[in-house]
């Protein structure tokens, strides 16, 4: 027989736990993490819960009480202040020193003699002693002196009563027969960009302001001041290593490219190299590093592609033939995507004998990076990779590279993109990019900030890739990109576009796809990178407003208003103080108009009473007084108000 049999409690359904506590959850810094579970015990015995914490450098728990909320269901919370793993559980146990008291006054306001309860009430606060501070033990020794003394009924039972007694009990709990739950938790602290990040996106071969010339790690560095203006932190190059001349495809992705094409970026390798090696036409690695610290005094933060696919000229295919898909006719198996084909392409095949050698490599290629000052990757179609790998893999370079940021490019399934969520990646693609209608909006924004994936999945909404070119912004209309712009940088903390076409509305799309016409996945494009437009000006208010605003620094604060016209949403986000409520016209044609219903409830206030919204994009401020406040939109306006509330 074990002390089993003196643990009455049961503690279970603890959340947030992920997959039985398979994977951890994730925060940044100074984010609060509410834990709650079922609490219960037999009989009618008081019971009561504490959350146990700790930070993976230290020793003991830390412990917070829990507070029942309704039925059996207890909740208690903690803040997360340092990065790194942190261990969670919980534990209830049965109170009898507070059964005992709520009796006491039960008891004594029915008048029933209370000289028994008093003689009770002695031995638990007694057995207190050996938990209690110092200066507690001579307040317990004096209470129960008192207790005991025949001759002080009255003022004993006084102090029973009074706040001293209550306090000892809240404080000094008996543990020993305490039910802890079977498991402990994880939460993984990443720095802060993890959750508020503003990504901007550009081929730097297209840097050049010279047109008809490949672009430099040089022109790369022209263009930093231009991008930081606008508001940006991140700087985010598609792959800048050698490419393949073998089946190099040319523009538009045509099979056979002619002399002076320049290939697709995604080609990796050539005699000049492989993934650890910088495309001579872009510079040299002295050059990046130059590049990666002038970014840093310009506040961006580069991040590179890390995509695992080789051309055929790759290092790796003569040096480790296992590493790849070999056909009965001994050649390599490229990628294919039917009916696409990717002959300048090959996939790597985690099914190998070689594949501890295999998932080294790939690592070791993550650590040169970060040798060289990288701290975010954006990895290209993780879905067609090992599950496994990508576990090992993320979770070995955050232990020796604190800080490191892995985007997953997974635009697939629902459960492949939450397992690699789940498995370690920091942020992860959305389907923003195909939600358009308010019902597809609030339904989406819906199931990322209420259900399970508010835990584990942060998302980074992206209005256009330069793979996709989407189909509700291929009618080139200013007011749709002004819209899906200020709702990916307002609905989402972390965001990102490609530039500069985005940004110069450029929409020409290859006939019945997704695609843009004259990709610069395929060829060298040059832009007017001195232009200015309506759009730039909303950017870069939209990226002035997110720092100074905390409501628009997380994406989990988020609650919809009702407007009763579908082509008209309307959002509020709130931290602390900080009351921002945004609407946008989601038709880029007509009018609209709509009465909004202002969540005075959150605000503390009143209807009648008098509050100023500030609209942050035309410097306008208004007076409401109502719940429900009317907006209008014209057809020529910004499709967008982004009110801060002051009250």
């Amino acid at each position: 027989m074990t002390k089993h049999g003196l643990q009455r409690v049961i503690v279970e359904h603890v959340t947030p736990e992920i997959d039985a506590g398979r994977f951890y959850i994730k925060k940044i810094p100074g984010e609060t993490i509410g834990v709650e579970a079922d609490i219960f015990t037999d009989g009618h015995d008081h019971v009561r819960g504490q959350v146990l914490y700790k930070h993976e450098s230290d020793k003991n728990w830390l412990r917070v009480p829990m507070h029942l909320m309704s039925n059996d269901r207890w909740q208690g919370s903690f803040n997360v202040e340092k990065t790194g793993f942190y261990s969670y559980t919980v534990t209830g146990w049965v109170d009898h020193p507070l059964t005992w008291h709520e009796g006491f006054v039960k008891k004594y306001q029915d008048t029933q003699h209370m000289g028994v309860e008093l003689l009770i009430g002695a031995e638990f606060l007694e057995a207190m002693l050996p938990r209690a501070s110092k200066p507690d033990q001579k307040t317990i020794n004096k209470i129960v002196a008192t207790l005991r003394d025949e001759n002080k009924y009255d003022l004993a039972v006084n102090l029973v009563l009074g706040k001293d007694v209550h306090h000892l009990i809240d404080q000094y709990p008996n543990l020993e027969n305490a039910t802890t739950y079977l498991r402990e938790l994880k939460v993984y602290v990443d720095r802060e960009k993890a959750g508020f990040s503003s990504w901007y996106c550009f081929f730097p071969r297209s840097a050049s302001t010279v047109e008809g010339k490949h672009g430099t790690f040089k022109d790369c560095e022209a263009l930093l001041p231009r991008i930081a203006e606008m508001g940006f932190d991140v700087l985010y190059f598609p792959p800048i290593h050698p490419i393949g001349q073998t089946f190099r495809k040319g523009k538009n992705n045509t099979v056979n490219a002619l002399p002076g094409d320049d290939g697709v970026p995604y080609a990796i390798g050539s005699k000049d190299g492989g993934h650890k090696d910088i495309l001579k036409d872009l510079g040299t690695l002295d050059d990046f590093k130059h590049l990666i610290k002038e970014a840093a005094a310009h506040g961006l933060e580069i991040a590179m592609d890390f995509a695992i696919q080789c051309s055929p000229d790759h290092p790796y295919v003569k040096k480790h033939p296992k590493w790849f898909k070999w056909r009965p006719d001994g050649t390599v198996q490229y990628a294919e995507n039917p009916p696409k084909k990717y002959q300048d392409i090959l996939p790597v095949n985690f099914e190998n004998d070689d594949w501890e050698n295999l998932w080294k490599e790939l690592k070791s290629i993550l650590d040169y990076w970060c040798e060289q000052g990288i701290r975010i990757f954006r990895v290209d179609n993780p879905h067609t990779k090992s599950f496994n790998f990508w576990e090992w893999c993320i979770a070995e370079v955050q232990k020796k590279y604190p800080g490191t940021i892995f985007l997953s490019e997974a635009f697939t399934k629902p459960k492949v993109m939450k397992e690699l969520a789940k498995l370690g990646y920091t942020q992860s693609y959305t389907y923003y990019t195909w939600r358009n209608s308010k019902h597809e909006l609030i339904e989406y924004m819906n199931e990322l900030t209420q259900s399970e994936m508010k835990d584990y999945y942060r998302p980074n909404f992206w209005p256009n890739t330069h793979d996709i070119n989407p189909y509700s912004l291929q009618n080139g209309n200013e007011i749709s990109f002004i819209t899906r712009y200020v709702m990916a940088a307002t609905l989402s903390s972390n965001y990102g576009i490609f530039g500069p076409v985005y940004e110069l509305m450029y929409h020409d799309a290859y006939p019945g796809k997704e695609e843009y016409l004259n990709s610069e996945k395929y060829e060298v494009r040059h832009w007017d990178w001195s232009a200015k437009n309506r759009l730039i000006d909303v950017i870069t208010k939209v990226n002035a407003a997110r720092k100074a605003n905390a409501a628009l620094q997380t994406t989990y604060n988020i609650s919809f208003c009702e407007t009763y016209n579908d082509n008209i949403l309307a959002y509020y986000k709130r931290t602390g103080d900080n009351h921002i409520l945004c609407v946008v016209k989601l038709d880029p044609y007509s009018k609209q108009f709509a009465h909004v219903q202002t969540p005075l409830w959150e605000l503390g206030i009143e209807a009648g009473q008098d509050f100023s919204v500030y609209d942050i994009l035309t410097g306008n401020t208004y007076t409401w007084n109502q719940e429900w406040n009317y907006v209008q939109f014209e057809p020529w306006d910004l499709p967008v108000h982004l009110f801060r509330i002051e009250v």
